[in-house]
């Protein structure tokens, strides 16, 4: 086992530090053990902690991401932030405008190209899965008093989608995550999705994940592989400008396109280090 492993700690979906939603990365050389993986996510004390090893074939990488309690199928911004780092730290030679690095994943191979600059900011576009949500009859009352709002649509995929009326319950939202959990335990879901229609955005949302050890999500890529799908067929549009309203916040633009959803957000390195592992 090495010593020392190389750490990026990158925010994803925004184009300043400090706002959106950080991810710690890891390059390795070859796979860790599983408990060496989770015990450095639990240290990073992330949302999540994302770690990279070289692959063949259909994928440049092999890439999985951990929560502070689990390893997830999964999960945007630490994606973003793998690719930033490639690109950026790690010279990887497809880091060019339009060029792309593949990521072997649970959810299948995943695609990250460099979007076109027109910021400055490093903005990248993410073939995703779209996972689109079912209407779930009523909502149950569980989950009303876990939300502390009833919501006016109630539907289903990997996690539960709750839609109102007005971005300012979504806002407003003071979840009991302990209830939260058992509602998500009790239905066999990952996490909860509040989203009602924007103002200067198509809509805003919040993501909480309490069973997953990250109660809310700053800026949640996976959560909009079901909001996208929804919005769009609601607002007849292909191309969503999206915002997700935590206390850091995020930004991103989600095109729903051949069955799928590509997400495009900045990212933006905070910190960089050094594991010690001996």
């Amino acid at each position: 086992m090495p010593e020392t492993l190389k750490l990026f700690q990158v925010d994803a979906f925004t184009s300043r530090r400090f706002a959106g939603n950080p991810a710690a990365v890891v390059p390795l050389d070859a796979w860790l053990p599983d408990e060496t993986l989770q015990a450095i996510a639990i240290e990073n004390n992330l949302s999540e902690t994302a770690f990279l090893v070289p692959d063949s074939g259909e994928s440049d990488f092999h890439l999985r991401w951990f929560t502070p309690a689990v390893e997830v199928d999964l999960c945007g911004h630490a994606t973003l932030a793998s690719a930033h780092t490639l690109f950026t730290h790690l010279g990887f030679d497809g880091g060019v405008v339009g060029a792309g690095v593949r990521f072997r994943t649970r959810s299948g191979v995943l695609t990250v190209r460099q979007a076109t600059e027109t910021t400055g900011a490093h903005r990248y576009t993410m073939d995703f899965p779209a996972r689109v949500a079912e209407p779930a009859g009523e909502p149950p009352l569980a989950l009303i008093d876990a939300l502390g709002a009833r919501p006016d649509e109630y539907l289903r995929a990997q996690s539960l989608l709750c839609v109102f009326d007005s971005k300012r319950t979504v806002h407003e939202l003071r979840p009991d995550f302990a209830r939260l959990a058992a509602v998500n335990e009790l239905t066999g879901t990952g996490g909860v999705i509040a989203t009602a229609p924007g103002a200067s955005h198509d809509a805003v949302s919040r993501y909480f994940a309490p069973t997953r050890g990250v109660n809310e999500d700053p800026v949640t890529g996976s959560a909009h592989c079901t909001i996208a799908p929804y919005w769009g067929k609601r607002l007849g549009k292909s191309t969503l400008n999206c915002r997700q309203a935590s206390a850091r916040g995020g930004e991103l633009t989600c095109e729903l396109k051949d069955g799928r959803v590509h997400l495009t957000g900045c990212a933006v390195t905070t910190i960089e280090g050094t594991i010690l592992l001996a």
